[in-house]
């Protein structure tokens, strides 16, 4: 081969060698995250990101993650989840009351779910055991541990024979949550007077109705909605001095009396976990849904010297976390 020839050889192997390269670049996958609570209101993210880590997946490294946050707004949901779905994203990562959008928003794409509902009652999946369909992940719903959080807040009110309790009002299965709570107070004999909420205008004009009936204990149910307008219901029971048990530590961190219940952000580390898994290859079909193993007790006690509440040394014994 002549010198010329051999040069110009070189020459152009080098202008298409970096094209090869690029090529053969892996792909980058693409999460979508869709949540009913706004970016600053959102629990559990670090936890998520963490989760993705133990798999060896890292946000802007080898993953990217596109959110949807609804901002308390339920009806921006499903115009979301479309957005994601056209986006062809790898994974579709929902937040409770956000599941069921997406599962109606594609039959194709991998789901993984935080629910705070019967997964198998909403059609999100066949059984816990095995999903059968592109939907898993982990559901909070734990109708068992009422009796116990309905117990810790009459003994704080013990006095009070009757507990208020707090419903979403379009939870998919009010129904049947409205059954549990019913059945768990009458079990540490309480009597129930259940208050429905529709919207965030119900919120003001119900705790005024708690007031004139004489409300001294109230629990809120489980609700991604309720969760996304945590400081207002704070504040309304504070204002109107009613003692409220809530169901996660983020209520309590905001000013709220106790809390009792499944502890978030390491639900949402193993839902981290499970998406990493999904994003190697696994099938949701074949991942079982889970149940959260780590359960919290808070209590803050300037709060309850606010309502006047003295808290048994029984009850601090057990508590998890005391906030002064």
């Amino acid at each position: 081969m002549r010198r010329r020839e051999f040069i110009a050889g070189i020459a152009g192997s080098a202008a298409v060698w970096p094209l090869t390269v690029e090529a053969q670049q892996p792909t980058v996958s693409v999460i979508g995250f869709l949540s009913l609570l706004s970016a600053d209101s959102a629990i559990g993210l670090a936890a998520f990101r963490q989760g993705l880590s133990e798999l060896g997946f890292v946000e802007g490294r080898n993953i990217f993650i596109e959110y949807r946050f609804a901002n308390g707004q339920t009806e921006q949901l499903p115009v979301m989840a479309a957005e994601l779905v056209q986006r062809r994203v790898s994974v579709l990562v929902a937040g409770p009351r956000a599941d069921l959008f997406a599962k109606n928003a594609t039959a194709t794409i991998p789901i993984v779910f935080l629910s705070g509902n019967d997964p198998v009652r909403l059609g999100l999946v066949a059984s816990l055991n095995r999903p059968g369909g592109n939907a898993t992940g982990m559901m909070t719903l734990s109708g068992e541990l009422e009796p116990k959080r309905f117990g810790l807040l009459h003994e704080l009110t013990p006095q009070v024979d009757t507990i208020w309790i707090l419903i979403d009002q379009n939870r998919q299965d009010r129904e049947s949550v409205e059954q549990t709570y019913e059945t768990a107070a009458r079990q540490v004999g309480l009597a129930v007077r259940l208050v429905r909420i529709t919207d965030q205008r119900d919120f003001e004009a119900s705790f005024a109705q708690l007031a004139r009936e004489g409300a001294k204990a109230l629990a809120t149910t489980s609700s991604s909605y309720f969760n996304a307008h945590r400081a207002q219901l704070v504040s309304l029971s504070t204002r109107y001095a009613i003692p409220t048990i809530y169901e996660i530590r983020e209520y309590v961190e905001a000013g709220g009396l106790m809390s009792y219940g499944p502890n978030i952000p390491e639900a949402w580390r193993a839902i981290g976990v499970y998406t990493g898994r999904v994003l190697k290859g696994e099938k949701p079909a074949d991942l079982p849904v889970q149940r959260p193993t780590k359960f919290d007790f808070i209590i803050n006690l300037k709060t309850a010297k606010a309502l006047g509440l003295t808290i048994p040394s029984s009850v601090l014994a057990i508590a998890d976390e005391v906030i002064e």
